[in-house]
C-alpha cells in the first residue's frame, strides 16, 4: 500500500514557479503603456504590461531594468520602481504556476519603441481591462486602476 506524500515531498516534485516582473509605465497624462504580443508568440495578439521572466538569481527590479531595455529601449532605474500588486495562477499545460509582480514607474529615460512587440499603446487605466489580455493581466489591470483612482501612487 502506498503512503501519502508528506507536504515536503510533494513540494519537491512540483515544477518550479515561474516568476515574472511587469511594469505599468505611467506618463504625465496618467496613461499606462501596454504592448501587444507578436502573433507568432504564446498569447499572440494579446495586450500585456511590459516585462518578463526573472533569470536565475535576479531580483524583480533587476529583471525589469533588463527587460524594459530589451523590449522598449528605455532606461528604468530600480529606485523608480514601486511594487503595486501581484497575480498568481497556472502557467500553461506544464503544471507550473506563475507569479507576476506588477510595479509602477513614472520616471524613465528614452522614448518607448516596440522592439519585442507588435505595437504599443498608451491607455487610460480604467480601459485596460477591456483589452484582450492573458488571464493574469486582468486582475493586475483591475487592481492598478483601483490604486490609481485612490491616488495611492
Amino acid at each position: 500500500m502506498k503512503t501519502p506524500l508528506s507536504s515536503c515531498e510533494a513540494a519537491e516534485i512540483r515544477p518550479p514557479t515561474v516568476m515574472v516582473a511587469a511594469v505599468s509605465l505611467l506618463n504625465a497624462e496618467g496613461k499606462v503603456l501596454l504592448q501587444q504580443r507578436p502573433e507568432a508568440d504564446a498569447h499572440g495578439g494579446l495586450w500585456e504590461f511590459p516585462g518578463g521572466k526573472l533569470e536565475s538569481g535576479e531580483s524583480f527590479e533587476a529583471a525589469l531594468v533588463r527587460e524594459i531595455a530589451e523590449e522598449l529601449d528605455l532606461i528604468v532605474r530600480p529606485e523608480n520602481l514601486t511594487p503595486v500588486t501581484f497575480a498568481t495562477g497556472a502557467a500553461g499545460n506544464a503544471g507550473r504556476s506563475i507569479t507576476i509582480l506588477l510595479f509602477c514607474c513614472r520616471i524613465w529615460d528614452g522614448e518607448p519603441k516596440p522592439l519585442a512587440a507588435a505595437q504599443l499603446a498608451w491607455m487610460e487605466p480604467a480601459m485596460i481591462g477591456t483589452l484582450a489580455m492573458p488571464p493574469l493581466d486582468y486582475p493586475l489591470a483591475e487592481r492598478l486602476s483601483q490604486i490609481l483612482q485612490s491616488g495611492f501612487i
